[in-house]
């Protein structure tokens, strides 16, 4: 039976895939660029366009419940996922390529920032709903795991080659550790493994978030601590600025800090004070 909520879901689906078309065509019409934020932002309009159109495509003929997998997980965690693509893609793209006379790169910003509201959208309607059994990427604790991976990706992607300090190698241990246990956890859910743990999953993902909260505390100091004592901003930097790059690892690492900080309440809230129906 096909409900109002699968409806809906389908309309927005087909205005990403619509949307995502037109941002990848209209910068592809503007001409290549050897810069690697041009195609980070052309491999997030491509992927995410071909994916939805997969999903679509295996929805409308049903083949989704013959994939062995959890189907409603692996939308809800693309949706989550794309959804941040498309936020790091709309502030890339015109922060280096927008200027006041270019009207097509113009139009790319908008449609990529509709877009995002778009798949936004999209997690608002597949999001668990308080009561609701649904899998677990469905729930604010899945959907945090698909943000502090995400966010994962970003620190290793502004990361250089020079760690001199042991001190910052350990931060780089720590966004490595808590990452693969992060991917681990959607890729078991994803297939269906979860089941096979031999311990209680919930308590197990708790501690899990109680020691990463500790870990993220001491980068949030230590990282730039270290990459900043005695190292100003060269005056000019050249662009990419590699100094730039050990902002965006500290303001990062701070929003994973967040994002562990309430995955943590929400575990704690789950395990310790919701009894069970």
């Amino acid at each position: 039976m096909i409900t109002l909520d699968n409806r809906s879901v389908g309309i927005v689906r087909i205005l990403e895939i619509v949307l995502s078309c037109v941002c990848f065509s209209l910068v592809a019409s503007v001409g290549q660029s050897g810069n690697s934020y041009w195609a980070w932002c052309m491999f997030t309009w491509c992927f995410c366009c071909f994916m939805s159109l997969f999903i679509f495509i295996l929805e409308c003929t049903s083949l989704s419940v013959k994939v062995p997998i959890s189907w409603d997980d692996f939308t809800t965690a693309f949706a989550m996922l794309a959804t941040l693509m498309m936020l790091a893609a709309s502030i890339i793209y015109p922060t280096f390529f927008v200027c006041s006379s270019c009207s097509r790169q113009i139009a790319a910003t908008v449609m990529s920032c509709l877009c995002f509201i778009v798949y936004a959208v999209e997690v608002g309607l597949t999001r668990a709903k308080p009561g609701e059994i649904s899998g677990f990427l469905s729930t604010v604790p899945g959907l945090l795991k698909v943000l502090e991976a995400f966010v994962a990706c970003i620190i290793f992607s502004s990361l250089n080659n020079s760690f001199n300090h042991p001190g910052l190698k350990w931060c780089v241990a720590v966004y490595s550790l808590c990452f693969i246990f992060a991917l681990l956890i959607i890729i078991f859910t994803i297939c269906r493994l979860l089941a096979r743990c031999p311990f209680p999953f919930d308590k197990v993902l708790t501690g899990y978030n109680v020691l990463a909260v500790m870990m993220y505390m001491t980068a949030v100091v230590i990282w730039p601590l270290y990459s900043f004592q005695g190292n100003p901003r060269p005056s000019p930097c050249p662009k990419p600025c590699g100094w730039d790059n050990l902002v965006v690892v500290t303001f990062m690492t701070c929003v994973n800090l967040i994002a562990y900080i309430v995955d943590t309440c929400y575990s704690v809230r789950l395990v310790f004070f919701i009894t069970p129906a």
